[in-house]
């Protein structure tokens, strides 16, 4: 059932597959024991033996960053909840996931093409459920804005973003009253901060991030409530936290070379991992056929167990394989930044195709047909007219 709404090609290809029980069977024991809620424990069990699993001699320590990113599902425009995204230019629905750096997915949530990316990757960062303890996030320029630099100060994690157009991005100054300070970054400095607005709605601010993190409204909610009302004051200090939270990422991301590159490297892991999906759901051309919004979202949490499944059975593999002393000794410290377990050379989703050498096409006996005689031409055309 799984692999069936993970792939996408559906129950009804799956018991025509010959695996011993009949579309019934399968449906049956689908709406009995497969909930959205046990997808979801499945995925975060995996993901939580693949870091027990993980050799840090082989793998480095735990990673404290993920990245995040939506990616746009096709669907049939006979589905009532198909949308059409401006952005991706076509009809469907939004996956938001999570990628942590070693190409493990930790979160994965539907979203519509309407939603805030910035509520998505605070709550797949806040809510993923694994041992895994998220102190970065980095994103590309739809997945960050202001209010996400403030909201994510505020809940105690970094928000690195690979911004568009960083050269158009205005700084904050820190205080009043300077404003020869700072001559050399003149034409980039815009007014300065607002810290009296932030002391007067601290506790407020402290408010509405302790709901997000123990679950009492969600981030999409919040930011809604203040999209409604723009002159909320605690919106208004939210803001300005983010500017100044901005200003301090923009200033070390056009200084560190490092960071630019840590940054690049997790965008190219979530890319590495939108590659591997589509691979996976190959069923339907990728479309999605169901317009139920539960089928929608049990395809993403299959697709999800799905490519963890790999994930962790690649990353025993390697494990085992360069385990061995002669491989470890072949290895060098650039072999080792290079290794991924998110690989699929080796996976056969419309399975084995044997190829017998040893026998040869029987050519010669097909009749090739050859040019159409003038008159036959004339026959067709007065048969077509009749």
């Amino acid at each position: 059932m799984i692999y069936a709404y993970g792939t996408n090609t559906g129950i009804k290809a799956v018991a025509s597959g010959g695996h011993g029980h009949t579309e019934d069977e399968l449906r049956y024991v689908c709406r009995r024991y497969l909930t959205p809620e046990t997808a979801r424990q499945i995925a975060i069990e995996i993901a939580n033996a693949t870091f027990a699993a993980r050799s840090t001699e082989l793998w480095g320590q735990g990673s404290t960053a993920v990245a995040s990113d939506s990616t746009h599902v096709r669907a049939y425009d006979q589905n009532l909840f198909t949308e059409w995204h401006s952005h991706y230019g076509g009809r469907g629905v939004l996956i938001y996931w999570h990628v942590e750096k070693k190409s493990l997915a930790i979160h994965s949530q539907l979203i519509n093409c309407t939603a805030s990316e910035v509520a998505a990757m605070v709550e797949g960062a806040m809510r993923h459920g694994t041992t895994m303890d998220v102190e970065a996030n980095y994103t590309d320029s739809h997945g960050q804005s202001e209010i996400g630099f403030g909201i994510t100060r505020l809940l105690n994690f970094d928000l690195l973003p690979r911004i568009k157009r960083i050269n158009k991005v205005k700084l904050y100054r820190p205080v009043a009253g300077e404003p020869d300070a700072y001559p050399q970054l003149t034409p980039a400095l815009t007014r300065p901060i607002r810290w009296e607005l932030i002391a007067q709605q601290y506790d407020q601010m402290i408010k509405y991030a302790t709901a997000i993190r123990t679950r009492t409204a969600s981030t999409e909610a919040i930011l809604r409530r203040f999209t409604r009302n723009a002159s909320h004051p605690t919106y208004a200090a939210m803001l300005e936290v983010g500017r100044a939270q901005k200003t301090i990422f923009v200033a070390r991301y056009l200084r560190l070379r490092d960071l630019q590159r840590e940054i690049e490297e997790g965008l190219n892991v979530m890319e590495s991992s939108n590659g591997a999906n589509s691979v996976i759901a190959y069923g339907k051309g990728g479309e999605i056929a169901s317009n139920r919004r539960d089928e929608q979202e049990m395809f993403v949490l299959c697709l999800r167990i799905l490519q963890s499944a790999l994930v962790y059975v690649n990353t025993l593999m390697l494990q085992d394989i360069l385990g061995e002393p002669e491989w470890a000794r072949l290895l060098t410290p650039a072999d080792r930044r290079g290794l991924t377990p998110l690989f699929w050379s080796h996976v056969r989703p419309y399975g084995e195709v044997n190829l017998d050498m040893g026998a040869r096409l029987d050519l010669a006996a097909v009749a090739v047909p050859g040019p159409r005689a003038p008159a036959d031409v004339d026959e067709h055309r007065s048969a077509e007219r009749t």
